[in-house]
């Protein structure tokens, strides 16, 4: 590479043999043999070179890869392994380009050294959209994450009458509007996850049979505003009002004549 600054190329170096060192966004990477990565004179100090080692370069037009100087700057200093899919393919060709001499001052040369630089043009639309990718996983880590911990904050607050959209999104530092995108990009909204949760405990509740209890309570406890909005919610949900639930579940739990006649006989 030159020892000025060209803002005109940019330079591709296809590892030979050596230690030959990356150092990109405080990460160290070792080149192997036929391994490559793009570089820019003026970040010269990227590249760290050891004992008896040796790089062939290339110099590309960077207007020839058809992007912009801010997406060529995110592919700099980027080590693309040289051993498999566009990266094994771009460093044959351009190994056995520089083997020969012969092409230099060709037509043929000519035309081999365009479909290199359509080959890198190649490479680094891979490498763009290989970033993208991570930072699409990170976000999607990040939003898994934070509508986990709120479904955990809604099951400790299920028998809060006052937890709300509103109230959610206060406690987690958020707006509405981005709470209730969470739960959409998730199938649902809000409302529709507390209500289900809610439903689904008090369906618990009323099916035990180790004691009656009121649809009224139950409805009271786990934050409903009414009973009667209580029984509408849950036959909506069930297809069964609370009691037919409760009749129904604490019928099927209870022991028959015969089995309560077996228990006194032992």
């Amino acid at each position: 590479m030159p020892e000025t600054n060209d803002r005109t190329h940019v330079y591709l170096g296809v590892h030979v043999r050596g230690p030959v060192t990356v150092v990109h966004e405080r990460a160290k990477t070792l080149l192997e043999p036929n391994d490559l990565v793009f570089c820019d004179p003026a970040r010269r100090h990227l590249l760290r070179f050891g004992e008896d080692c040796q790089m062939i370069f290339f110099r590309v037009p960077r207007c020839y890869l058809g992007v912009t100087e801010a997406e060529l700057g995110q592919v700099l200093g980027i080590p693309v392994r040289g051993g498999e899919g566009i990266g094994a393919l771009a460093s044959d060709f351009l190994t056995a380009l520089a083997a020969k001499a012969e092409f230099r001052r060709s037509t043929i040369g000519d035309r081999r050294a365009r479909t290199a630089v359509h080959l890198l043009s190649v490479l680094v639309m891979e490498l763009l959209e290989a970033d993208t990718t991570d930072e699409a996983d990170d976000a999607s880590g990040t939003v898994n994450e934070t509508l986990s911990r709120i479904r955990a904050y809604i099951e400790e607050h299920l028998m809060d009458p006052d937890l709300s959209p509103e109230a959610i999104a206060r406690a987690h530092h958020i707006s509405v509007r981005y709470l209730q995108k969470l739960f959409q990009n998730d199938g649902s909204t809000v409302s529709q996850w507390v209500r289900e949760r809610r439903l689904e405990v008090c369906r618990l509740e009323l099916g035990r049979s180790s004691r009656r209890i009121t649809m009224a309570a139950v409805a009271h406890r786990w934050g409903f505003s009414s009973p009667s909005h209580f029984s509408r919610t849950f036959r909506g949900a069930y297809g069964m009002s609370p009691s037919e639930w409760q009749a129904l579940a604490t019928s099927a739990l209870a022991p028959t004549t015969a089995d309560a006649q077996d228990q006194r006989r032992r």
